[in-house]
């Protein structure tokens, strides 16, 4: 992999991060520490602003109305969309759009893709990921246990689904649900296509957690009825639907994860060269400068694994380890970068005035999701272990 960015990179880089700098830091001064969103005629003005420099839905194909960014440059791109309040929570507030639902729904048939990625694309409707249930969430091809019943041309459903994001504006959900026989593993998981007010869609209960403005929810399935034509894909090939989708968003997740933990080191810089103590500055005491320095190791450790896995999948080559190792390194390394920025800080790093704390909360949830650290690491060691070694360059 050549590290040299070129210039047109290096143009998009220096677009988004003006635009964070001079459009979302100074709203930012104005909204609750919290706030997921912005007021809706910023929403709207900065939104026709990211369209007019043609970044709007950055992370999208040509094929759907997107600039065709490579992996690589999408993940540039969201380490700058990152360097704010709200960088982890919601990048610029969505207003460069959001094409996570593309890995998804390029398995939709044309019917599919007209009623729901083009209005998911622009903004007119969300979507949730029903995946993870109570029994448990990462190794959902054995917990699943919400059952789909043929009955005709429809499907009947019953279950829950546990620790859903984003499901209580969403109109639309990503049902996974074992249409195979009890232990069927990968082969029996079906995912559907269901509207949430859907007869037998219910939010049992909203779960509020450590993550600013989030709202996790506990949702219940009875007697739930889906067309046969919202199979999304192929019956019994849910299950590697959901696997594209999650290994493909590992690797910007990493990277946004490396965003907030740039933005952390440079307010650390900063106040470390103006605050003194004992007759001198912080960046003048050793122990201080080395902390500096070990965020340093672990923003380029996490940012070179993290573009290197980008590469590999711009290439067409396996990357599924590598987003794996990504998805550590970058949220691991985060965390420990925002909790030595706040170190540095003392009682203001821990100050809603400061986007420290908040980094520091979304942090300890990105541990967990998109597959925790544990899983990862089970990941990156069935491939060591299950084919001959080899340098990860080689």
């Amino acid at each position: 992999m050549d590290i040299a960015l070129d210039d047109e990179q290096l143009a998009l880089m220096d677009s988004v991060r003006r635009f964070v700098k001079n459009e979302i830091r100074p709203l930012e001064l104005e909204l609750d520490p919290d706030a997921s969103e912005l007021a809706p005629d910023d929403f709207e003005r900065l939104t026709k602003m990211t369209k007019g420099m043609g970044l709007y839905n950055s992370d999208v194909s040509e094929e759907y109305g997107g600039p065709g960014l490579s992996l690589v440059t999408q993940c540039l791109l969201a380490i700058e969309k990152a360097q704010h309040r709200a960088g982890l929570y919601s990048p610029c507030y969505e207003t460069f759009g959001s094409g996570a639902w593309v890995n998804v729904l390029t398995d939709a048939n044309e019917e599919q893709k007209n009623r729901y990625l083009y209005p998911l694309l622009n903004g007119e409707i969300s979507a949730c990921f029903g995946l993870s249930e109570p029994s448990g969430g990462s190794d959902p091809a054995r917990a699943i246990r919400t059952r789909a019943v043929r009955d005709g041309d429809e499907w009947v459903i019953n279950g829950s689904k546990m620790w859903i994001s984003s499901s209580v504006d969403a109109a639309i959900c990503f049902l996974f649900a074992r249409t195979g026989e009890p232990g069927s593993g990968r082969s029996g998981v079906t995912c559907f296509i269901v509207g949430t007010d859907s007869p037998g869609f219910h939010i049992r209960r909203v779960i509020h957690t450590i993550r600013a403005g989030h709202q996790a929810t506990e949702l219940q399935f009875e007697d739930l009825r889906v067309p046969h034509e919202n199979i999304l894909g192929e019956e019994g090939k849910g299950f590697e639907l959901a696997n594209k989708k999650l290994s493909a968003g590992r690797i910007p997740y990493s990277a946004q994860c490396i965003g907030v933990a740039v933005r952390a080191q440079e307010l650390a810089i900063e106040y470390s060269k103006t605050r003194e103590v004992f007759g001198s500055t912080l960046a003048q005491k050793q122990a201080i400068e080395w902390m500096l320095v070990d965020n340093e190791f672990d923003i380029r450790t996490a940012t070179l694994a993290t573009l290197h896995a980008a590469d590999l999948a711009d290439r067409g080559l396996p990357y599924r380890t590598d987003a794996a190792i990504a998805k550590v390194l970058g949220t691991e390394a985060a965390g420990r970068v925002v909790d030595r920025a706040i170190q540095i800080h003392g009682g203001m790093g821990v100050a809603k005035e400061m986007p420290l704390e908040r980094y520091y909360r979304e942090l300890r949830i990105r541990r967990i999701g998109e597959g925790a650290t544990e899983v990862q690491k089970m990941i990156v060691g069935r491939d060591l272990l299950n084919r001959p070694y080899k340098f990860f360059l080689g």
